[in-house]
């Protein structure tokens, strides 16, 4: 049996029920790691016929009536998959008359043009924001990977010379490094450089193949080969191993291709493997190459003359929300304003935490009793969150990993949290997150330290991006969103602690408990890095989640934060100090303060207390341990945040 056969066998005994997969073992079928499956079943269809019959089955349980594909109760805005779906049926021989609705579905879907957009006026970027190409959700801004999914799915479709094609891989080819490779977005963002990623990189390689011929697509090649080199993650390595193969002109990525292939194998005998991850390695590990198109040649980088327009079709019913947005009628949006009505009235009255007392504690460094310290904390606020007997959900802050910064909650804090969890008495903790940068968070939680944590405590670790979402009524309404699709993992939690780091932030002002939940919402409905929730206002986003599922306990790991141009580049800051509460306004009020930034002049917290949320004024919070004076440590805010013309946000309920 050969190696690819073995994975695909694995593969088939993890199908769910209804023919169709999840992300991982046990939960529900989603349209992505379905077509994934199906993709590698591809490989060998003879074999794995009535895995491929009921896969498909399962997908077109996700089929629109426009011809579209979104997990059915999923967010209806949520394109970003029907591109997926297309090129799945076209690799498994859909006919042309049975994929034209979704063709013309996936032409219908445009980004929004971000010249035009304040957001992104003083974002300082490097690309040319005129271009078009795809969003992950309706409506939104053009990124990397959603736009490449599209043409390769056209250009599979027959849609080589559409002008949306050619404008997609413009975008595409704007938005790659003349060093190499490619990341969800921007190459500068403030001034500052971003960093490549494998995944998008690779779907770029992907949907550029035979249609460009670049420096910047051979430096791709190069950062990719480069990577995969040395990673020994399963998912960068699969991708690797998938993009590399198609771009395999040159001898030195020929000769690394058997060596990816003895990697992933490796790595993919861990039996956690996720069903995402397995079926990666198989589609890599397979004998055919799904993603090859066929009969291409190189051309030169796609022009589009200046106003050139694709005559478009009549748009398709559209079965989403929003007031006054595509298929709002009168009675939804008169429904719509009842709502948000009924909300204000709820947000008048509802009452402030128990408790807006905030504990600060000494704690030199990491390797400070953390546990102790933390249960003298926690003692003060047992009877307003008691964990024994509780579904307990710790929510900290993992973005990005990068060795030489102090970017994410320390896993050594969250290891003490742990065992404070268990000494209370918690029935279940599990560790959650849904970092906005990077899909691949298996690497981040294994490169940070946080995997050895949980391996220890024998702890779970949910990854909300790809966890189930729930539909929820917006309890805050300030982004003019009707609901929010948060995490089932997250709603289900008896007790949700939220564990930042303390840091500024170089649009928010500062980073705290409040801002940390940011990342509860999935990235399959909000797309990576979540942009909707930032275009429609950082500070409201933030409020609106907190208004809806608030966290019960807030720790702030500030033994060493960072100043300047957080939340990722900026500087350590050793303030020697753990934060608690179970007023997250207060908390954070009480972080700013230490950080020598008047809260009062932070947009979300003016927000979040105008909003009940808890208390900001410095009268209402009683300050237990040491006094904010006596651990007040200066912070540098971000270099484009003035500090004396921070702005005063209005209040607003």
């Amino acid at each position: 049996m050969s190696a690819s056969h073995t994975l695909l066998t694995r593969l088939a005994t993890l199908a769910n029920p209804d023919g169709g997969y999840g992300y991982h073992t046990g939960k529900a079928s989603h349209p992505e790691p379905t077509c994934f499956a199906l993709l590698a079943f591809a490989t060998a269809r003879d074999a794995f016929a009535q895995q491929i019959a009921n896969g498909l089955s399962a997908l077109e349980r996700n089929r629109q009536p426009d011809g579209g594909y979104g997990l059915v109760g999923g967010r209806p805005e949520a394109t970003w998959t029907t591109a997926i779906a297309l090129f799945t049926r076209l690799a498994l021989g859909a006919a042309p008359a049975d994929v034209k609705p979704t063709v013309e579905r996936v032409l219908f879907v445009e980004s929004r043009v971000m010249a035009k957009d304040p957001e992104t006026s003083d974002m300082q970027n490097d690309i040319d924001l005129s271009l078009v190409g795809w969003p992950w959700a309706e409506s939104n801004f053009g990124w990397v990977e959603p736009t490449s999914w599209a043409c390769l799915a056209l250009r599979a479709a027959g849609q080589e010379n559409h002008l949306r094609v050619q404008q997609g891989l413009k975008l595409l080819l704007d938005r790659a490094f003349d060093s190499g490779g490619a990341n969800y977005g921007n190459r500068v963002v403030l001034g500052t450089s971003t960093e490549p990623i494998p995944g998008p990189t690779a779907l770029l390689l992907l949907a550029v193949q035979g249609a460009i011929d670049h420096p910047r697509v051979d430096a791709a090649v190069g950062y990719l080969r480069m990577h995969a080199a040395k990673t020994t993650d399963l998912e960068h390595l699969a991708w690797a191993r998938i993009a590399l193969g198609v771009h395999d002109s040159d001898t030195a990525t020929r000769d690394l291709l058997p060596e990816l292939g003895e990697k992933i194998l490796v790595s993919a005998n861990d039996p956690t493997t996720s069903v995402y991850r397995l079926a990666l390695a198989a589609l890599a590990m397979g004998e055919t190459c799904p993603f090859a198109l066929k009969n291409l040649s190189p051309q030169p980088p796609p022009l589009r003359s200046e106003g050139e327009k694709e005559p478009k079709s009549a748009p398709p019913p559209f079965l989403g929300e929003g007031v006054g947005g595509r298929g709002s009628s009168f009675f939804s949006t008169l429904a719509s304003k009842f709502r948000g009505l009924m909300v204000a009235g709820i947000s008048k009255f509802k009452p402030l935490p128990d408790t807006s007392a905030v504990h600060i504690s000494r704690a030199p460094s990491y390797d400070a009793p953390l546990v102790e310290i933390l249960a003298a904390q926690f003692a003060h606020f047992r009877a307003a969150c008691p964990l024994a007997g509780k579904r307990v959900v710790l929510k900290p802050n993992l973005v990005e990993y990068r060795p030489d910064r102090v970017i994410n909650t320390d896993p050594r804090v969250v290891d003490a949290v742990i065992t404070l969890c268990k000494q209370e008495g918690a029935a279940e903790i599990i560790v959650a997150e849904g970092p906005g940068h990077w899909r691949n968070v298996h690497f981040l939680v294994r490169e940070s330290g946080l995997g050895a944590v949980l391996d220890k405590h024998g702890v779970k670790f949910v990854d909300i991006n790809h966890d189930e979402p729930v539909k929820v009524l917006n309890l805050g309404r300030l982004t003019r969103l009707d609901h929010l699709y948060m995490s089932r993992t997250v709603l289900s939690a008896d007790v949700l602690i939220s564990l930042p780091k303390l840091k500024t932030h170089h649009w928010a002002g500062v980073t705290l408990s409040l801002k940390n939940l940011f990342g509860t919402l999935p990235g399959i409905c909000y797309g990576w890095p979540k942009n909707e929730l930032h275009w429609r206002g950082i500070p409201q986003s933030i409020v609106d989640i907190s208004c809806t599922r608030p966290a019960n306990l807030s720790i702030v790991d500030g033994i060493i934060g960072m100043e300047g141009d957080g939340p990722l580049h900026g500087t350590a800051k050793h303030a020697g100090v753990l934060v608690m509460g179970a007023d997250p306004v207060a908390v954070d009020s009480t972080c700013a303060r230490l950080m020598g930034i008047p809260p009062e002049r932070i947009p979300t917290l003016v927000y979040a207390a105008a909003k009940r949320i808890g208390r900001i004024a410095e009268t209402e919070i009683q300050q237990l341990g040491e006094p904010i004076a006596t651990v007040a440590t200066k912070f540098e805010l971000p270099p484009l945040v003035d500090r004396e013309l921070f702005p005063a946000p209005k209040q607003t309920a």
